[in-house]
Formats: C-alpha cells, sequence, structure tokens
C-alpha cells in the first residue's frame, strides 16, 4: 500500500505536469490568436487614396493612429494616419476630393484609458495570472493531501441526519418482521425517553446484532430504527476500519464513538461486523494483528458506555457463528434480533411497498405473485419488481401487467431467457422428455410440489425448467418429502436412460442436487435407518455458548464408508421409484412431451388438463397434520 508521502509526492507530481502541458496549450492558442490577427493586410495611405477614388472601400474606422478598412467586397485591411493630422485632410492632400470622401462611411473610435491599457497589458499579464494561478491551487491541494495524511485515522462514518425527509425511513417503509420491530420499538422508547428507564433502574442493551439471510432487511431495519426515534445515524462497514497500518482500525473506531457521543441520542449501525469481529487467535482472517486491535477497540469502547448517554450501538450479519464470544456476552451485544425471510403474507406486504411507484395495469395481482415466490428475500422482491418494470419499459408499455411480473419471478429465480439458444429437434426432444419426466413423477408422488410451468426454452445455464412450488410457506421439511424430491430430481436423468437407451450432460445439476440432499438427510438430520439420529459432518459449525470450533468430521472410516453406502441406497431407491412410475405412466409421458415438444412452454392449468387427459388427477401438496411440540 502507498504511504501517505507518496501520495503527496505523486499528487504534486501530477499537479506540476498537468500545469506545464495547460501552459503549453494557452501559448499555442495565443500564437495561434496572434497569428490569425496578423493575416490582415497593411496598405499605405496613397493606396486608400487610390481605392477610395475608385470606390473599393466601404467604411473607414479610425481608432486614434490606426485604420481599419473594410471593402465592398467584405475583405479588410489596416493603415496609418498621420500624427496629429485628420484623415479627411491627409486624403484631400493625397487627392481625394470631397464628393469621393462622401461615398465612404467615417467612424471614429476613441479608446477609453482602461480599455486601451487592458487591451495592450493582457497580452502580458494573462500568462503572468495564470501562472500565479496554477501555483496556488498546487499548494492548496498539496496542503490538503498533507492534511489527509494527518486524518488517515479519522472515522469513515457516513452520518444520516434525522432531518433529512429524503433518505428518512420509518417502521412502514419495513413489510414483515414483525418480531424484529416489536423488539426494536424499545430502542426506539428509550432514545425518545431515557427517563422513563433510568428512573426505574432499567437498562436498556447497548449493542443489538442483527442476523439474517443477506437481503432480509437489516440495514433497512436499523435505519427505520433512527428515523423513528429521529436520532442522527452513523453508517459504515465492518471492513471500512481495517488498514495495512496496525492502529488506524482502533483510532477510527475511537473516532466513531467520539463523534457519535457529541450527537447523543444517536445511533451507530455497524454492517457485517463479521469482517473484524471474528473469532480471536482461531486464524481466520489472516495472521493481520489490526483486525484484533479494531475489535479490541470495539469492546473497549462499549464497556466504557454510561447508562444516560443514550448512544446505541447496532450491528448486523449474516455468520453469527463466527463472532467472538466477547462480543455477544452480556453489556455488550446481548440483545440479539433475527430476521427470517418473509412468509407470503409479508412477501404480499413488501410487494405493495415496491410497487407504490410503478404505475400498475388493473390485472396485478400481488397476492399471486406472492404465492410464486417462496423463500424469497425482500431484496429479492424488490428486484422481482424492479426487473418487471424494466420489461415494461423495454416494450414501451406505461404499466406493469401480471405477465411482466410473473417473467420477473422466473428471470430472478432462473436467470434471463436464452430464446436465441437454440436447440436441435433431437436435443429439443431429449430436454422435452427429461423436463417432462420431472413434472410427470412430482404429480404423482404425494409428497412434492406441484407443477406450475414446464418449459423447454433456456433460462440461464439450463436447457429448459420445470418450476414447481408450494401451496404453503414451511419451517420444517419431513423425510418423505426429502425422498420425494430426490426421486423427482432423477427422473428427468431416468427418462432419458428410459426413452433413448442413452444420459446426456442434461443431468448433471441434478444429481449434484439430489446426492447433497441425500447427504444431508445421513450426516446432518438423522434420516437415516441404519445410522439413525447422530450428527456425522458439522463442517465449521460453532457452539452458541461456546469458544472455538467443532472438528470437521467425528466419524472413523468405517462410519464413512456406511455414511456414502445410504447414500448410495437412498439414491438408488428414489431412481427406482421414478422408473416405475415413468414405466407405469409412458403413454402419459409420450404425449405430455410431444406436446411440450410443440408448445415449448406449458402453464399448470394447460398441464392439469394434459394429465387429466390421460387418466392422472393432479395431487397438490396436501397439508400435513399438526405436530404439537413436547410438554404443549
Amino acid at each position: 500500500m502507498e504511504s501517505p508521502r507518496g501520495k503527496i509526492i505523486n499528487q504534486f507530481s501530477r499537479q506540476i505536469l498537468g500545469t506545464v502541458f495547460i501552459l503549453m496549450l494557452l501559448v499555442s492558442l495565443y500564437a495561434f490568436w496572434s497569428e490569425e490577427a496578423n493575416k490582415t493586410s497593411e496598405i499605405s495611405l496613397s493606396q486608400l487614396a487610390g481605392e477610395i477614388k475608385s470606390g473599393a472601400v466601404k467604411e473607414v474606422t479610425v481608432q486614434g493612429d490606426s485604420l481599419e478598412i473594410s471593402y465592398q467586397d467584405g475583405t479588410n485591411s489596416r493603415s496609418q494616419k498621420e500624427v496629429e493630422t485628420s484623415l479627411s485632410e491627409t486624403l484631400t492632400n493625397y487627392g481625394v476630393t470631397a464628393e469621393e470622401l462622401k461615398t465612404v462611411k467615417l467612424m471614429i473610435e476613441n479608446p477609453g484609458g482602461l480599455g486601451f491599457w487592458l487591451l495592450n497589458l493582457l497580452p502580458f499579464a494573462l500568462p503572468i495570472l495564470l501562472i500565479l494561478f496554477f501555483v496556488w491551487m498546487i499548494s492548496r491541494q498539496v496542503r490538503g493531501a498533507s492534511m489527509q495524511a494527518f486524518s488517515f485515522g479519522q472515522s469513515k462514518a457516513r452520518i444520516i441526519d434525522p432531518n433529512n425527509q429524503q433518505q428518512k425511513i420509518t417502521f412502514k417503509d419495513v413489510a414483515g418482521v414483525k418480531e424484529a420491530k416489536e423488539e426494536l420499538l424499545e430502542i426506539v422508547d428509550f432514545l425518545k425517553n431515557p427517563k422513563k428507564f433510568l428512573d426505574i433502574g432499567a437498562k436498556i442493551p447497548k449493542g443489538v446484532l442483527l442476523m439474517g439471510a443477506p437481503g432480509t432487511g437489516k440495514t433497512l431495519l436499523a435505519r427505520a430504527v433512527a428515523g423513528e426515534a429521529q436520532v442522527p445515524f452513523f453508517y459504515l462497514s465492518g471492513s471500512e476500519f481495517v488498514e495495512m497500518f496496525v492502529g488506524v482500525g482502533a483510532s477510527r473506531v475511537r473516532d466513531l464513538f467520539k463523534l457519535a457521543k457529541k450527537a447523543a441520542p444517536s445511533i451507530v449501525f455497524i454492517d457485517e461486523i463479521d469482517a473484524i469481529g471474528r473469532h480471536r487467535g482461531s486464524g481466520l482472517g489472516g495472521g493481520n494483528d489490526e483486525r484484533e486491535q479494531t475489535l479490541n477497540q470495539i469492546l473497549v469502547e462499549l464497556d466504557g458506555f454510561e447508562p444516560n448517554e443514550k448512544l446505541i450501538v447496532m450491528a448486523a450479519t449474516n455468520r453469527p457463528d463466527v463472532l467472538d464470544p466477547a462480543l455477544l456476552r452480556p453489556g455488550r451485544f446481548d440483545r440479539r434480533v433475527v430476521l427470517d425471510k418473509p412468509d407470503i403474507k409479508d412477501r404480499e406486504e413488501i410487494l405493495t411497498i415496491y410497487a407504490k411507484k410503478k404505475p400498475l395495469a388493473e390485472d396485478v395481482n400481488l397476492r399471486t405473485i406472492a404465492e410464486r415466490t417462496p423463500g424469497f428475500s425482500g431484496a429479492d422482491l424488490a428486484n422481482v419488481m424492479n426487473e418487471a418494470a424494466i420489461l415494461a419499459a423495454r416494450e414501451n408499455r406505461q404499466r406493469v401487467s401480471q405477465y411482466d411480473l410473473i417473467r420477473s419471478v422466473e428471470k430472478v429465480m432462473l436467470g434471463p431467457e436464452r430464446r436465441s439458444h437454440i436447440l436441435s429437434d433431437k436435443e429439443k426432444k431429449i430436454t422435452a422428455y427429461h423436463e417432462i419426466g420431472h413434472a410427470l413423477t412430482a404429480s404423482v408422488l404425494p409428497h412434492s410440489d406441484p407443477v406450475h410451468k414446464v418449459s423447454i426454452i433456456s433460462r440461464g445455464h439450463a436447457a429448459g425448467y420445470t418450476l414447481k412450488l408450494p401451496t404453503e410457506d414451511r419451517k420444517l421439511q419431513s423425510r418423505k418429502e426429502f425422498l420425494d424430491d430426490i426421486a423427482v430430481s432423477l427422473a428427468g436423468y431416468t427418462a432419458e436412460e428410459m426413452i433413448f437407451g442413452d444420459i446426456t450432460t442434461g443431468a448433471a445439476s441434478d444429481i449434484a442436487v439430489a446426492t447433497a440432499l441425500a447427504r444431508d438427510m445421513v450426516t446432518k438430520y438423522g434420516m437415516s435407518d441404519k445410522l439413525g439420529p447422530v450428527a456425522l459432518d458439522l463442517g465449521s459449525q460453532k457452539f452458541w455458548g461456546g469458544y472455538g470450533t467443532l472438528a470437521e468430521k467425528y466419524s472413523s472410516e468405517a462410519v464413512s464408508a456406511a455414511v456414502d453406502q445410504e447414500v448410495s441406497q437412498i439414491m438408488n431407491e428414489a431412481r427406482a421409484r421414478a422408473k416405475q412410475i415413468l414405466t407405469n405412466q409412458r403413454a402419459a409421458l409420450d404425449g405430455l412431451a410431444a406436446e411440450l415438444v410443440r408448445l415449448e412452454t406449458i402453464e399448470r392449468e394447460e398441464f392439469e388438463k394434459l394429465l387429466l387427459l390421460h387418466g392422472i388427477q393432479p395431487k397438490l401438496k396436501t397439508e400435513e397434520a399438526k405436530i404439537t411440540p413436547p410438554g404443549m
């Protein structure tokens, strides 16, 4: 990394080169202007008298002793009259009669004192003034660079003023996360009325840790807390503390909290705190001791708070498992707020918020879009609305329709359509059987999600796709559901093998997904009859209240071999189930594949009609019986 002194030297050199270049450019322009000005021809008084007699002169302008001559043909020339003698007298001496002189328009311009001196001194004074100006600019920027070297350890936090209505966000701008907003209402109340808490001896948590998957609205919710409380909001990322020079991060932490205390009541928000808050001494983050010193300074500042300082520190992370235990102990980030992905009702509210500034057509039903977006985060839903608006604008329409929203969901989920990626007739037939294998198996198995769309139009890296969506939001998944999902994933592979006697690379992604799910069933979820409820592969997970990391694997070689055997057995059994279904429904498989080749895309309603024509009753996802937890 370049040192501050080196930055100053390089900046000074660039300024010198720039100044020399500009001066050379100005000199060239002035020389060009002077040359153009000197192109006007100079004539004698006798020649002028002759041209006046011949009627070629239109106008003569007298400027002191200088004469500016304009001719009838539009050309110009110059001359000099005799000193202390009028022009008319001089021309009369050269034989010009009064009648000939009347045909010429005479103009006399007496130059003022200021204009005369400016005209004569400006060519000499202007370069000097420009040189002085550039010297002043260089000295000013060099002085600013030197001041930056001294301010290297100052905080880089952005501040949102509570009176800035354009950037102000409140809880009404944040949909979903009801429980998280209820938790944070206490923080808002404390910032507005701390006396109520202090009089009863209550201490509001100094640190609030927002935990959730990417895109769930952690930063948005933190800004909403500041907007509701109407206090300054100091925002920066954890990575902005760390530099190569040891001690800079700690200095920036001290400066940040100093500014926040002066502006109290206020909120300090540190995004991605795991960048500096990882376990100390674990080797994560490399050998840079600067990160640990920055973390130590944050811990010290949190401990140094007084109950009446009215300063709340909020932080966000999607990796709470890697944070140092010292950050999570009581007195620091002891208030932990979890932000889950929105359910169907929350998704509809989020879509409503992002649709406020977009003109919607009459056929738009945001409830339907919410049903088609299970597992989407708030950021994903914002992207859906934005992509729909882009699609409408691309087709020169003034309002966003339901068709735009449905296409944008598929674009966000699977990628853009690649209609230029044209399949051959053979590839189109293979892809059709592959996708119908997925869809047909999913329609027959009782624990699989219903099919909403089947297409052989390429999206992203896939040659075709089968869109399955659940009828309701799920927090838990059963073993039967996993087994059906694996069978559906292998149904495309099985269909290719049955119909063409060969397999293609198109099933690679399906096999990878199915294998990963089967291994998770055995090693994480305890869904193996042979191995039982034992967690065999914990990766780099951590105990919430403990220190250090768990071992990568607990199992011996014999147990690892048993795991591989169990995974292989699950995959083979799922493949056999898919093959049995496709064999029993061979006529439906052929008919649906031919129809898909013809139409290229089949929506849910048309697909269910085709199933009924082949004697298959579409089976929607049945609601599982409610499980009562023990002790309730």
